[in-house]
């Protein structure tokens, strides 16, 4: 039997979990855009920030739980990591604020699809959706006075409150 062939003498297709040196990174390039760097090899987070895939890595698992054949063999179970610290794209503001929010690590899981491919576009677009939360700036709150009608609400309120106390302390019951 060849080295590198399975046990029928056919040619090895190589198994995704059996340490080759693409291992878990299929090729993300895409058409090169003006600056040389691949056009499709990042991922949106925001309109001002892009992640170059290459700052992102992911590993497939197999799924958690019952499942059988399929759910027992398959590693369907996508996670994507972004290292916020060592990331070249983050200004200091932004690292600064995800950091805050988030930690210096930020994962992101899918398993709900049987496919690798579409959990793994689906891990990677719940990782675009919490750094695009954590990027988001409230407005801070412009504190406001309180309007005239629900001052004499109230007021009102108080009285009528007021008047029910009144009434229970000068012996007005009937059952007394």
């Amino acid at each position: 039997m060849e080295p590198g062939a399975d046990h029928q003498g056919r040619p090895d297709q190589g198994r995704p979990d059996q340490g080759r040196p693409d291992q878990g990174r299929p090729d993300t390039r895409g058409p090169a855009d003006d600056e040389g760097r691949a056009a499709e090899g990042r991922l949106r987070v925001t309109r001002s920030l892009s992640i170059p895939m290459d700052e992102i890595s992911w590993r497939a698992t197999t799924s958690g739980g019952p499942g059988g054949q399929h759910a027992n063999r398959a590693s369907s179970r996508v996670e994507v990591r972004f290292d916020v610290t060592a990331s070249r794209s983050l200004g200091p503001r932004q690292r600064e604020r995800v950091l805050e929010r988030l930690g210096p690590v930020v994962r992101a899981t899918a398993s709900d699809d049987r496919s690798q491919a579409r959990n793994r576009q689906v891990a990677l677009e719940r990782l675009a959706a919490r750094l695009a939360a954590a990027l988001r700036v409230d407005p801070p709150r412009r504190p406001t006075r309180p309007t005239l009608g629900s001052k004499e609400r109230r007021l009102a309120d108080k009285r009528r409150r007021s008047d029910v106390k009144k009434r229970r302390q000068t012996g007005s019951d009937p059952d007394a």
